[in-house]
């Protein structure tokens, strides 16, 4: 029995299929538009997480390599006192965006989540009124709702942001899976 590659495709299915418990409707069309069946996200995910949990597997870095090739761009950053370089691939179901890998000095991933794409211009964030689920990335609502306070994920993948509402001054969570906005919770 020879078993499929995983590659790109896959691994936007299990990008897609985390996203499911918040948007389960905007998941479905792009599913549609990948041309791939519920069935076959289910198995990109049961692959992607054996590989993740693999005893003598591929360690993160080189898990990202095999699966999406070599990135498209390479950009060093230093955030505080770390060093680091984030690694960037395209994801065509996002055009707009890049999943980026951030390695740690050693090559340890510290990282890894959806970022808008170089170039790419974000949308305007004025109010909560403009949040629009996968309309933005976790850094674009942290700069419009400056300050933002960083909130600990529901689940791996996930990450919150405590936000007010520039106009009325009420509070919110906003949730994103992969880096992309979901939805927004009062606070």
């Amino acid at each position: 029995m020879t078993i499929a590659p995983f590659g790109p495709l896959e691994f936007q299915l299990v990008l897609l299929r985390r996203m499911a418990d918040h948007q389960p409707d905007l998941v479905e069309d792009a599913r549609h538009e990948l041309s791939a069946s519920l069935s076959e996200m289910r198995e990109a995910n049961r692959r992607w997480q054996a590989m993740v949990r693999a005893p003598r597997g591929r360690g993160s870095l080189r898990r990202y390599r095999s699966v999406l090739g070599e990135p498209e761009s390479s950009v060093h950053r230093r955030i505080g006192d770390l060093e680091c370089d984030a690694l960037l691939w395209p994801v065509p179901l996002w055009p707009d965006l890049r999943f980026e890998v951030m390695i740690a000095p050693g090559g340890a991933v510290w990282n890894e989540w959806l970022v808008r794409a170089p170039g790419a211009a974000g949308p305007e964030l004025r109010t909560v009124e403009d949040l629009r689920p996968w309309s933005c990335t976790v850094d674009e609502v942290a700069r419009a709702f400056a300050p933002a306070r960083p909130m600990e994920g529901s689940a791996p993948t996930r990450w919150a942001l405590a936000i007010t509402d520039p106009v009325t001054g009420a509070l919110y969570v906003a949730e994103f899976t992969w880096g992309l906005f979901q939805r927004l919770l009062p606070g």
